[in-house]
């Protein structure tokens, strides 16, 4: 299997501080993140449209020429921080629409997208999924042309099953699901059965890991927050094991947010970490060839 990383987790680096963080001491690029992603012998990356500097096509060309010399598969990752807004803002559709010819400038066979978000869970969420459901179907329509799959992410929004009728009811092999291992843990779902559920559908992931944080309510989001990869709740040989069986051909993308406390302001050992755990994970199984 290949590894790689997703752009988010050096968002406090790109300019996206949360309240209970200190603003680091520099500041990252696309140049520098992708230099980093080198280093840390990525094979792929996950680049967070909300991190990018500018949308034009020369720059988006230049982009694609820097990831094709480093050899680095792709996602265009686009919806943070609440996507379509469980289907409540148009104007986020038209945009997410717009974004897809940018997925196909840099050469992304892949289009993560989000559809709801932890500010939208506790409404009811049978209205939101017909909606996304509807909005989905236009969006694959224009991607399909351009064969780019949609891979909507598990955003503290919806449970496995959810996920799956939402799969289900799109109806096209050119949508399916950016799967968030410790995303379903914050929604009380096991994250290997739910891989199990969705395997078939998995066209890109974020391999998070998590542990509850003593002191912050368990209301909060941040309560199970990001730790090194393998040192947390997440059994991500056990995701690994059902994405290879399952002939799964995109990689493990590493991705934290909320830093757990053991790791605050220290983002760097945690994905060295994570990464050196991630490499002998994915040794154990064998790239499936796209």
């Amino acid at each position: 299997m290949k590894v790689g990383i997703d752009s988010y987790c050096y968002h406090r680096f790109f300019g996206e501080v949360y309240p209970m963080q200190s603003a680091p001491l520099h500041r990252y690029t696309m140049d520098s993140f992708l230099n980093r992603a080198n280093d840390l012998g990525c094979d792929g990356v996950s680049l967070e449209s909300c991190f990018f500097p500018e949308f034009g096509q020369d720059y988006l060309r230049g982009l694609r020429g820097q990831l094709d010399a480093l050899g680095f598969d792709r996602v265009y990752a686009w919806g943070h921080p609440d996507g379509l807004e469980a289907g409540s803002n148009e104007g986020a559709k038209a945009e997410m629409i717009r974004h897809i010819d940018h997925a196909a400038a840099i050469g992304a066979p892949v289009m993560r997208v989000v559809g709801s978000s932890l500010m939208f869970r506790f409404q009811p969420h049978e209205p939101q999924l017909q909606t996304l459901a509807a909005w989905f179907r236009e969006a694959v329509a224009i991607a399909e042309l351009k064969g780019i799959r949609l891979a909507v992410e598990n955003h503290i929004d919806y449970n496995a099953d959810e996920i799956k009728w939402l799969i289900d009811a799109v109806g096209s092999e050119y949508f399916g699901i950016n799967l968030d291992t410790a995303n379903f843990i914050r929604v009380l779902d096991d994250p290997v059965e739910a891989t199990r559920k969705l395997a078939k559908h998995v066209y890109a992931t974020h391999v998070k890991d998590v542990l509850p944080v003593k002191g912050v309510s368990v209301r909060e989001w941040y309560y199970f927050s990001s730790v090194a990869a393998g040192t947390g709740l997440v059994d991500i040989e056990g995701v690994a094991q059902v994405l290879h069986d399952s002939g799964y051909k995109g990689f493990l993308a590493f991705e934290t947010d909320m830093p757990h406390p053991n790791y605050r302001d220290n983002e760097e050992a945690m994905i060295e970490e994570s990464m050196r755990h991630l490499k002998a994970v994915a040794a154990k199984f064998p790239h499936v060839s796209a």
